[in-house]
């Protein structure tokens, strides 16, 4: 199975490695394809986004290690593109499209991932109703437009294994997921099996939940692997399992960007 990631971040943004270092272990490790996704520049979102005075910085080193290891790897410049950002993404091969956090009655943005007592404190600014934070959440990822990607649909849902913050069987959490699901498949985007929260030791499986998962094979939606890899020790780590959970979901393939457009990849 030709391996592939189009989820990565590095020093430019919240990942630990530079880009070259990532590559490197990409070969190493047999890697075909490797794409680059820095969370969009923002000044407001703090240290985890590339700042934009550095996003013109980001391209330019992308295109040389293009350049260097032609032959060797194939390699795009994409972005990570957050729903609240406005920046442009037409300088970018591919874009993911994702949602981080969402924004309670008062204006106020609440991050999904950031740790289990910020999202309790959010459930408080949604008048101590997880399930109308949640619902706002997923209209938010339901209305993801211009992206080649949907990152971690149900980010919601990172610290569940930890501690039973809401229940993902619940009715309301259900209807709110199958609507995004819904809206969104229609748009072509790919549906991405995220790998990011097992490599951080936060889930023991990737994104998107099973049922959720089934729905979108059953819906006709199309699959992507990402590694969502901040860390170049886990670059491909969680994959077998990825490949399994998408089977047991009905998908016999998946898709990897190329500078000339889709792939598939029957697995």
């Amino acid at each position: 199975m030709m391996l592939s990631d189009f989820h990565i971040h590095t020093k430019f943004c919240d990942g630990n490695d530079t880009p070259e270092e990532m590559i490197e272990t990409a070969i190493e490790r047999g890697f075909s394809v490797l794409g680059f996704s820095m969370h969009s520049p923002s000044v407001n979102y703090g240290d985890w986004v590339i700042h934009p005075e550095r996003a013109a910085e980001y391209r330019k080193e992308i295109a040389r290690l293009k350049e260097k290891y032609a032959g060797k790897l194939t390699i795009l410049c994409g972005i990570e593109q957050d729903s609240d950002c406005t920046e442009s993404t037409e300088p970018y091969e591919y874009v993911i499209a994702s949602v981080h956090g969402v924004k309670d009655p008062n204006g106020k943005r609440w991050e999904m991932d950031w740790s289990i007592d910020h999202l309790k404190e959010a459930f408080g600014a949604f008048g101590g109703d997880p399930y109308a934070l949640l619902e706002s959440y997923y209209e938010r990822v339901g209305n993801l437009t211009g992206g080649d990607i949907i990152g971690h649909f149900d980010l919601c849902t990172k610290y569940l294994e930890r501690e039973p913050l809401f229940d993902p069987d619940h009715p309301r959490y259900r209807e709110a997921a199958e609507t995004a699901i819904k809206k969104l498949i229609p748009t072509g985007m790919l549906f991405e099996i995220n790998e990011g929260a097992m490599s951080r030791g936060y889930r023991t499986s990737p994104y998107p939940a099973k049922p959720l998962l089934r729905s979108i094979y059953e819906r006709g939606g199309e699959i992507i692997f990402n590694g969502d890899c901040h860390d170049r020790r886990f670059l491909g780590c969680s994959r077998e399992q990825s490949v399994a959970l998408a089977k047991a979901c009905g998908f016999t393939r998946s898709v990897i960007l190329t500078p000339s457009g889709r792939e598939y990849m029957d697995f």
